[in-house]
């Protein structure tokens, strides 16, 4: 559906309706017209699909133009060395479902747009779909056959395994990277959480929370185990964080766990382990009656 904006604007009426933007009445106007042609709003070829393509479109032309330094048709591109080259057709996948798209090219082939890049076949939103189901514990199958049922859109799972290998990527770039060598205070604790690896499980997430000199708080790592929380795996814990780069803390914080604070002088003689109050008065409240 082709709409031309300036006769739109010349059929709607100079005072127009009480209380309304001009963008909403050309809004209005354009959601009228698809329901008088009808056209749906949403769907395949929906008012969203078409208006998405239209925008897209008009961006991929804005960064041609700014790539070549002049406008369509414009005089001054004769003997500049490149010059528009067509367009090639691709569909994307967006939040509003599949989208044929026409991308610009030049004849030097140097246009590498932002917006879709080349050989890019997702929008951001739908990547972000994929990685927000998969945190929820959806199959690369059940993903797949969601977006299909949903937003008509064809992701095969293969694609699906690659968006969110992607997340691991930078996950592990996060996991390695160095760290200050001196904190005032370090903070570990395991958070048990639920786990699908074959069959669902509950694996301890071991936390390590510090403070910098700055007084910020900031996270230095995650580490999944296997089985209960156990001392022997905090050494390998604070070995690795003592490895990034941390020559030594101040004070670390921890609960009760036998033989804790010996792990922690193994890798930092001279840091003081502090038991968490917090588990102590947890500890304490054992010994009191409900009612107290």
């Amino acid at each position: 559906m082709s709409t031309d904006v300036t006769a739109v604007e010349e059929s709607e009426p100079a005072t127009g309706k009480q209380g309304r933007s001009p963008d909403e009445q050309l809004i209005g106007q354009l959601v009228e017209r698809a329901r008088a042609e009808g056209i749906t709003l949403t769907g395949e070829g929906g008012l969203l699909q078409q208006l998405t393509k239209t925008v897209i479109e008009s961006a991929l032309e804005g960064e041609m133009t700014d790539h070549l330094g002049y406008d369509k048709h414009d005089p001054a591109g004769a003997g500049s060395g490149n010059s528009r080259n067509g367009h090639g057709s691709k569909t994307v996948t967006t939040e509003t479902g599949p989208v044929q798209i026409e991308v610009p090219r030049d004849r030097a082939g140097t246009f590498e747009p932002k917006l879709v890049r080349k050989r890019q076949r997702h929008m951001g939103g739908v990547n972000e779909m994929v990685l927000s189901l998969s945190a929820r514990g959806l199959t690369h199958g059940e993903i797949s056959a969601h977006l299909a049922e949903v937003y008509g859109a064809s992701v095969s799972k293969q694609t699906i395994s690659t968006i969110t290998d992607s997340v691991i990527e930078g996950m592990h770039e996060w996991q390695n990277r160095p760290l200050d060598p001196v904190y005032p205070v370090i903070f570990i604790d395991a958070v048990h959480v639920k786990i699908r690896d074959g069959h669902v499980a509950n694996r301890p997430i071991y936390v390590v929370m510090a403070v910098t000199v700055e007084g910020t708080r900031e996270i230095l790592g995650l580490w999944a185990g296997d089985g209960g929380e156990g001392a022997k795996y905090w050494l390998q814990v604070l070995t690795e964080v003592k490895n990034r780069g941390v020559a030594d803390a101040c004070m670390v914080v921890c609960d009760g766990l036998k033989g804790l604070p010996d792990a922690i002088g193994t890798v930092w003689p001279q840091t003081i382990t502090q038991t968490c109050v917090i588990h102590l008065l947890r500890g304490s409240f054992r010994y009191a009656a409900r009612q107290h």
